[in-house]
């Protein structure tokens, strides 16, 4: 897609962000990437331009990704029934190997490839990397999914002390060395939270907090604490959105400063959310400015 503009336009376009490139020069974007953007060929081109371009100017991202979709193909590839408790998936010891290999394998690799490709500087890892992702069992019904006990971030800080962009795929692992099925809202928020990044950005398939969600003009552009206590009771927030808003509030109390639900469907929506004044989806924050 080219559009027709002048110099000057582009010009101007670049001097209306300055100040928010200045606001996140050197701090650190922890994105958690998954949902339709990461299906979509194109959409993941745009994700992975943005991400290159914030790179280049001065910004530390992070992405964190999932891979639910892929895990279900391999499965379906290998005969392998997938079963879910109450929307997580139940996972064995074989699947788990299945997971690893599909999010620390395939996927991460990929990102990294392509990120390469748009001229980042990236590195792949996982979260049984320098144990970086600890966990236990969340749930015995569901097998090797892990409930998060511990994250070490030091070989993410490492690998952005020297200029690259860190691919982290969730998986994780207990003393024992079992490997676990980590969510990847849940990693995200743990993992900008340990770091005390400025946004985490969790990429969804929907425009934000809607308080009609059929009506994707009643989008609610900022909720803080409070606002997303009142809207589980009204129950605006509901179904997938639960966990989400649940990871959104773990990541500020852990220290984040903000946190946006993202719509990953639309095009370059990581800068228009981060370097103009319009935003793409709903803003979490502790407690709102009055």
């Amino acid at each position: 897609m080219s559009l027709d503009i002048t110099n000057a336009q582009r010009a101007e376009v670049l001097t209306q962000a300055l100040p928010y490139i200045q606001n996140y020069n050197g701090k650190i974007l922890v994105v958690k990437y998954g949902g339709n953007a990461m299906i979509n060929e194109e959409l993941k081109q745009y994700v992975m331009e943005d991400i290159v371009l914030m790179h280049l100017i001065g910004v530390k991202v992070v992405l964190v990704h999932g891979g639910g979709p892929e895990i279900t193909e391999m499965l379906n590839k290998v005969g392998k029934e997938t079963k879910f408790v109450d929307g997580l998936r139940v996972t064995d010891k074989e699947t788990a190997e299945i997971a690893l290999m599909v999010l620390a394998g395939k996927i991460n690799k990929g990102l990294v490839n392509l990120l390469e490709a748009k001229g980042g500087k990236a590195m792949g890892i996982s979260g049984l990397d320098g144990r970086m992702i600890e966990a236990e069992v969340k749930d015995e019904r569901l097998g090797y999914v892990g409930r998060i006990t511990n994250v070490n971030v030091e070989p993410i800080i490492d690998l952005l002390e020297k200029g690259y962009i860190p691919v982290v795929s969730t998986v994780g692992c207990d003393k024992e060395g079992n490997v676990y099925n980590i969510n990847a809202d849940t990693a995200a928020s743990y993992i900008a939270g340990a770091m005390e990044a400025e946004s985490l950005i969790a990429m969804t398939d929907i425009a934000g907090i809607l308080r009609d969600k059929d009506d994707p003009s009643s989008l609610i552009p900022v909720i803080d604490i409070e606002d997303a206590k009142q809207l589980f009771e009204e129950g605006v927030i509901s179904g997938g959105m639960i966990p989400k808003v649940e990871c959104c509030i773990e990541a500020i109390n852990r220290g984040v400063k903000k946190v946006f639900i993202m719509d990953g469907r639309i095009p370059h929506s990581i800068l228009i959310e981060t370097l103009t004044d319009e935003g793409a989806g709903t803003m979490v924050v502790e407690k709102k400015v009055k």
